[in-house]
């Protein structure tokens, strides 16, 4: 219960101060939760409960949220598994990976405006170059270092390639390729916001783009406050089915492998 208690209370203290010194960039917390309630909510709705700016501004962030989530996992999970089992790809990479992690990915956006067409193809390439490299590292981190003791039961029981790869290296390096793709949705939010505020002519960047050029700040702080709300959202999910899954490949793990693999 005192845990609950902070964020009422500071809640509180920003509306009173708002209210009592006229803080133009921070309007009460009220006054925000009505604009939002205005730009989503008070309209005749078009799709179940949201209305058709609701859908305008939430349909396209989403989906381009989840499609360049989906394409930079698939990348990164795919070249981190061959970077991690092939010492030479890996040799031969490694300068090309230490710059690319290093290059800030909104710097790549004005690169992608002049080179890709504007939409939805350039607001991908930024999401996908920004949520990228922590899947590949940790990836390829996770499968490099697969504890011997599962190899050397893979070798005893002649699995091949494809099966060692599947049942023994994935899931023995599941913990990191978690934690990379985890990392990921909060950076896939982040990127998605950018790639909307420069190339896009909807969606929730766009909205707060606009918000800002007509100084319409309670409408400024909506979008913040929904975006740190999916941020939560995206995070708590991602999480929950992260525990599933250790949980039930701990459960599936013979009880010698699991030891093997904590000493």
């Amino acid at each position: 219960m005192a845990t609950a208690l902070p964020a009422p209370a500071a809640l509180l203290l920003w509306e009173c101060a708002a209210r009592a010194f006229g803080l133009l960039y921070f309007p009460p917390p009220t006054s925000i939760a009505a604009r939002a309630y205005h730009l989503w909510f008070s309209g005749p709705p078009a799709h179940l409960f949201l209305t058709a700016e609701a859908v305008e501004d939430l349909l396209p962030s989403l989906t381009r949220l989840v499609v360049g989530w989906t394409l930079a996992a698939a990348l990164g999970l795919a070249t981190g598994l061959a970077l991690g089992r092939l010492p030479i790809l890996a040799a031969l990479a490694d300068p090309l990976l230490h710059i690319g992690r290093a290059i800030p990915p909104p710097a790549l956006l004005p690169l992608f405006l002049a080179t890709l067409p504007i939409g939805t193809p350039t607001q991908l390439a930024t999401i996908l170059a920004g949520v990228i490299w922590p899947i590949l590292i940790n990836t390829a981190d996770g499968v490099r270092h697969v504890h011997h003791a599962y190899l050397d039961t893979a070798s005893v029981f002649q699995l091949g390639r494809a099966r060692r790869l599947l049942y023994v290296i994935v899931p023995a390096a599941a913990p990191k390729i978690l934690a990379g793709l985890r990392l990921s949705v909060s950076l896939a939010l982040i990127m998605m916001v950018v790639s909307e505020l420069t190339a896009s002519t909807d969606g929730l960047g766009y909205r707060l783009q606009n918000a800002a050029g007509s100084v319409d700040v309670p409408a400024m702080w909506a979008v913040i406050v929904l975006l740190g709300i999916a941020g939560i959202a995206a995070n708590g999910v991602f999480l929950f089915v992260q525990r599933r899954l250790l949980r039930s490949g701990q459960a599936a793990r013979p009880r010698g492998h699991v030891l093997a693999w904590q000493q």
